[in-house]
């Protein structure tokens, strides 16, 4: 399961992430997933509850925001969206497109409490 590998990174880098801007807490990473990742999300959920404990981001929520795939038609222009197997241009029937979205994988955000907030609660 290669989502294992994926949210270990994910967490190191939100760990790491919110330790320099001194957070002692993690409550929620925010996180875009392109649909032709072939990532799966309770996977993901199931990695990042199995792998945060013993870090600032313990209990903490992970939100996934899952991203069409998006392509151009190089032939005569025209966008549209699509799946895995049918990147055909619906206007023109071209094979020949571009990808512009559907494979990212990004942190949009990272909620996390300091020393200060958890002191004023």
């Amino acid at each position: 399961m290669h989502e294992m590998g994926i949210t270990q990174s994910i967490i190191s880098t939100v760990v790491e992430a919110a330790e320099e801007q001194g957070a002692t807490k993690i409550s929620e990473v925010r996180i875009s997933v392109g649909e032709l990742t072939e990532i799966v999300d309770f996977a993901l959920q199931f990695a990042w509850e199995a792998l945060t404990p013993g870090t600032i981001a313990e209990g903490s929520t992970l939100t996934i925001n899952k991203i069409g795939a998006k392509s151009r038609c190089s032939t005569c222009g025209e966008e549209f969206e699509h799946g895995r197997f049918d990147m055909v241009c619906p206007k023109c029937s071209s094979f020949m497109c571009e990808q512009l979205q559907g494979r990212e994988l990004r942190i949009d955000s990272i909620e996390a409490e300091t020393p200060e907030q958890a002191a004023s609660s």
